[in-house]
Parts: structure tokens; sequence; C-alpha cells
């Protein structure tokens, strides 16, 4: 079984929820990062959704953005971000970790070697954010070959071809978006039919769901769960902590470490 298998199925025998964080890598720097990726797995992380710096990208909001501008400014590279998760995986042996990049970050190097250096460094899952199930399947390929499973994105509007889709090349776990647009901690609505697309999804036999997209507070990890979903990922929440407190480390880490900790807790209620 893989790390997020091994996960799911702890989490479903304790009956409690999923909560996973989302920071980019290297954001603001190397040591800080590996510092900040820390204490959210210390203080009750689930698993690790973690991005690679891009200049360009496609489903980020204002704040991730930011975030990526800090670690390339910081001169964050790709070897850097392999480096940083390897050190994480160094660590903590046992904490599922998930990449979400897009395409372009993969072809500074071929797709086999990219995958190659996932498995690697311990890394568990991609998503592949600008790459259509239409167009997915070399990716899918390449991940299986290095042990890697391939995730994919369920939107609001999904068809039921689209849903089954998902369902059928997603492994690990399914990322059901909230709603539509850009990610953002502000932005809290959720599209009307979560509840159908749940169902659906559960119906084609999808791999567990995390909710993602304007998850900011402990009710919406709740409301997650309601719905059906395994669990919540925060994203522009986590990051926003990181972004108020870049002069004061100390006071960054506390905040992250309560932030977790009230969040995993909506997973137990």
């Amino acid at each position: 079984m893989s790390r997020f298998d091994t996960l799911f199925a702890q989490l479903e025998a304790k009956n409690e929820g999923g909560f996973v964080p989302f920071v980019t890598l290297c954001d603001p720097d190397f040591d800080r990062s590996f510092d900040i990726i820390c204490t959210l797995a210390d203080n009750g992380a689930d698993a690790l959704e973690l991005g690679f710096p891009f200049s360009d990208p496609l489903l980020d909001g204002p704040v991730i953005q930011a975030a990526n501008n800090r670690a390339l400014q910081a001169g964050c590279s790709t070897a850097q971000s392999f480096q940083l998760l390897a050190k994480v995986r160094e660590k903590y042996p046992e904490i599922p970790i998930s990449l979400l990049l897009c395409a372009n970050l993969i072809y500074a190097q071929t797709l086999d070697e990219f995958y190659q250096l996932c498995s690697q460094v311990g890394v568990d899952a991609v998503l592949v954010a600008d790459i259509p199930l239409l167009a997915c399947e070399d990716y899918v390929a390449a991940a299986q070959k290095h042990g890697i499973q391939p995730v994919f994105i369920c939107p609001p509007n999904a068809d039921e071809k689209t849903v089954a889709g998902v369902a059928a090349r997603s492994e690990g776990y399914t990322y059901l978006v909230s709603r539509a647009g850009v990610t953002s901690a502000e932005n809290q609505s959720h599209a009307a039919n979560l509840d159908s697309l749940v169902e659906q999804l559960k119906a084609h036999q999808a791999a567990p769901i995390l909710q993602g997209f304007g998850i900011a507070k402990p009710e919406q990890v709740k409301d997650a769960l309601k719905l059906g979903a395994a669990g919540a990922i925060s994203g522009s929440a986590t990051v926003k902590i990181i972004e108020r407190n870049l002069d004061d480390h100390q006071a960054c880490l506390r905040q992250l470490a309560q932030f977790v900790r009230d969040m995993k807790a909506a997973t137990r209620a």
C-alpha cells in the first residue's frame, strides 16, 4: 500500500478526516521553508501538499503567487526543491507527500527523469495542474513506472464523463475543487453541486476525496467532511501566515502550529 492508501485506511479506522496543508517549497527561502514544513508535520498535518515555485502558475491566486515569487527571488531552483523534498522525507519517512506543479517545470528535464527524481526523494503523488484528462496518458504512464500516484482535479463544473475519467485515473486521492477560479483564502464560496460530485465520484470508486480552494477555517473542514470528502486541503490560508510573518520566523512557526492544530481538531469532531 502507498503512504496515501495507508493514511486513509488509518483515518477511516479512527473515524476522522484528513487535514492537508499546502505550502510552496523554498518559501521564503530553503532553510525557513524546511522549518515551516517540519512545523506542519509536527502539529498534526496528515499529509503534505507542496508546490514547486513557478513564475506563471495557472491556478494560484495572489497569495500563492507571492509565495512563488519569494521562493524564486531567494534563488530556488527545481534542483533545490528536490533537495528540500529529500530532506523532508529523511526526517518524516511515513508522511504522505504530494507535489502540485505546472507541466512546464517537468520539462526542465524529460518526463521520465522528473518522475524518477520524484521517486528518489520519496514523493508519493503528483498533481500536474494544467494537464487535462485528454492529454494525461504519458504523465500517468511515467508516474506509474516510477511508483508515483497521479492525482487529478475534479472541477465544480465536471460532467459525468469528466467525473468518470478523474475517478479512473486519480490515485492516492482525488482533488475536488470547491469553486471555479483561482486559489484564495478570502473567496470561501463553494459550488452548490459539491455534494452531487462527491456522490458521483464515490459511485465511480474514486480515490479518497480531498476538498480544496477556500478552506481557511475549522468549520470549512467540518463542512467538507459532512459532504463526504475524506479531508480538506488548505493552501492560501496557510501561506498567508508565512506572508504575515516574514520578519519574525518564530512567530510564523507558532502561528502555523496553532493553525494546523485547530484545523486538524476539526477532523475529529
